[in-house]
């Protein structure tokens, strides 16, 4: 399967970017069978959108955290295969029915924030159900009665790929089901199709796919409906080099997600891999955004050479979320990788305030003469 161009014939070209509300997606359900199966806090619609006749049903949930996108674009791209007329979307048509809530959170999303409009985090939600967007989310999981559940969710860029070096661009969990983290027949499917998916994502970003950590917690989503005896799988987007727009990663889960029904098509999922699963490296928070290196600063009256780090901040700017420069992090940076490194080569910090950097100023400074740094970035 040539997953590269499926992904280009059938990206849905009206979403980009970080910044996608209700408003983004309307006319896009519409278009399809949908149904409004409950209301935000604010009374934002939450819509429904349930294809195929299949005899395995898949239940998918997106931007229950309202400012983790990347993966309603990839959920909406493969929406457009379903509904391509190709042998591929009647294929999948007829293996599976999908029930999918693409904007689990509306006012979240509009608000670019990760909780609600109550500021409850509805991944911890599970067991109280106070908000009524965990209400909908429980009601249409018992009235669909799912084989499997995908958690479709963002990360920040400050995982990586275990030791390796490498951003985790794409991370899976097989939520664990009790405090002991056993591993019982449930959780293997969800295992068996994280590693499906894992080995095709190895030709595209080798050695970017993390683990996510499965300490339980009853309260989480994933936690509950994997203890409630459905296989479930929680996908992160995460970092692609230079991609803070999360394009390249959309495409990645666009392919995990065709790769993982590839899968189911192709197997009776009886095989255990449990060892493959665990081959995966663990996400690790080793990343800043930018570390500087070998920076001459003047402490006390002393000259001495520090690194120091730098991370984005996502601020929501006359609806377009911008990326903000702050220093994160001086020194102690042994076991951290910066998406982007530069080196001073001994040069010496200055900026308008003074010749030290400090923790959450903005990331505009100069090293030496010659190199001016605006928004963490070297201005040429």
């Amino acid at each position: 399967m040539n997953y590269l161009a499926l992904h280009e014939n059938y990206k849905e070209t009206s979403l980009y970017g970080r910044y996608i509300t209700l408003q983004h997606i309307e006319p896009l359900v519409v278009k399809y069978a949908n149904e409004i199966v409950g209301h935000s806090v604010l009374g934002k619609p939450i819509y429904k959108i349930q294809v195929g006749t299949g005899k395995t049903k898949i239940l998918m949930w997106s931007q229950m955290h309202g400012n983790e996108s990347t993966t309603t674009k990839a959920l909406f791209d493969f929406i457009n295969v379903l509904h391509s007329g190709t042998e591929l979307g009647k294929m999948l048509l007829s293996k599976f029915t999908f029930c999918m809530l693409p904007m689990l959170n509306p006012d979240g999303a509009e608000a670019y924030t990760r909780e609600n409009a109550n500021s409850i985090d509805l991944n911890r939600d599970a067991q109280n159900q106070s908000q009524p967007e965990s209400v909908v989310l429980r009601q249409v999981f018992e009235n669909f009665q799912p084989d499997y559940c995908y958690n479709l969710h963002d990360q920040r860029t400050i995982f990586g790929a275990g030791d390796s070096g490498n951003p985790a661009t794409v991370s899976f969990l097989a939520p664990a089901y009790n405090e002991n983290r056993d591993v019982n027949e449930v959780r293997i499917k969800a295992m068996n199709v994280i590693v499906a998916m894992n080995e095709t994502l190895q030709q595209f970003i080798p050695n970017q796919m993390g683990r996510f950590d499965d300490s339980f917690n009853l309260n989480c989503v994933g936690d509950t409906f994997q203890f409630l005896n459905v296989p479930t799988v929680l996908f992160e987007a995460g970092h692609f080099p230079n991609d803070y727009e999360r394009e390249e990663t959309r495409k990645y889960i666009f392919i995990a997600l065709l790769s993982g029904m590839h899968y189911f098509s192709e197997n009776v999922i009886v095989s255990n891999k449990i060892e493959d699963y665990l081959k995966i490296p663990q996400n690790k928070v080793v990343f800043y955004d930018f570390v500087y290196k070998n920076v001459k600063i003047n402490y006390d009256g002393n000259e001495k050479i520090i690194n120091f780090a730098a991370q984005f901040k996502e601020v929501l700017t006359e609806d377009k979320v911008t990326f903000e420069a702050r220093i994160a992090q001086i020194d102690y940076l042994e076991n951290y990788f910066g998406h982007q490194v530069i080196d001073a080569k001994a040069a010496g910090y200055h900026d308008d305030k003074g010749n030290f950097p400090n923790i959450e100023q903005k990331a505009d400074f100069s090293l030496g003469k010659n190199i001016k740094i605006v928004n963490g970035l070297i201005k040429n």
